[in-house]
């Protein structure tokens, strides 16, 4: 569906954005479901989910492919101007933000398999942060994609400034493994598997932060990335 109130005489072009959102939306649930099941597998020392996680990226890759197909043939074809084209451009790059979350999944589900299919299992003390953090990156990721699917912007700039309390969390629990690892190295293995998978986590949310500022600019036609917050605060009153 256009953003423009005015509609098109083309029922087929309007028809063909609203597809485009539409598969972007679908590839955003599944990335989701990727991040849940992987940090599940975690929680549950479950190494088939994990391996599950692993193999369906290719899944999320065939989304990104399809997107990217989409999105050449609009802009070929329809030659979009005005909110069309930021609808398009808004669409295209939040695929690649996506597909880079699934990149990030599938991190964590390999740390999975690094920690639990070894000898000996890891400290839980390890794993103290992962939670918290995981939590903060999904409830991002998927208020980002409420915020796609709504045309909010008040949401989106919600969302991203939400982005410095996930990094927060993740310079503490940076410094919480660098003190496990000088206490006692033979944490070391599997302390750098979990830091792979906080750092995948806080990724996750950049990414999500990245997607809630294209609908900023999707509906009021402002790039705000690179700015400040209050910058970023004072775009969703303009």
């Amino acid at each position: 569906m256009s953003v423009s109130t005015d509609g098109h005489t083309v029922k087929r072009y309007d028809q063909q954005l609203g597809d485009l959102r539409s598969l972007v939306l679908e590839m955003g649930g599944l990335v989701e479901d990727q991040i849940q099941r992987a940090v599940q597998a975690l929680q549950d020392e479950d190494l088939g989910t994990a391996r599950e996680v692993i193999a369906r990226d290719h899944v999320v890759n065939g989304f990104d492919v399809r997107a990217d197909e989409e999105v050449v043939n609009l802009l070929a074809l329809r030659q979009p101007v005005g909110s069309d084209l930021r609808l398009i451009l808004s669409m295209a790059k939040t695929v690649t933000d996506l597909e880079r979350i699934g990149d990030e999944a599938q991190k964590i589900a390999r740390m999975v398999t690094h920690i639990f299919d070894g000898s000996s299992a890891p400290n839980q003390k390890l794993l103290r942060d992962v939670a918290g953090m995981a939590k903060l990156a999904a409830n991002m990721l998927h208020g980002a994609l409420d915020a796609l699917a709504r045309m909010d912007v008040d949401r989106a700039i919600e969302i991203a400034c939400g982005d410095e309390e996930l990094d927060t969390e993740f310079q503490s629990a940076l410094r919480r493994l660098v003190t496990f690892m000088m206490e006692d190295p033979r944490t070391i293995g599997h302390a750098i598997d979990v830091l792979f998978m906080i750092k995948a986590l806080e990724r996750i949310g950049d990414h999500a932060k990245n997607i809630a500022e294209y609908v900023v600019y999707l509906v009021k036609g402002k790039d705000v990335r690179h700015v400040s917050i209050e910058s970023l605060s004072a775009a969703g009153k303009g």
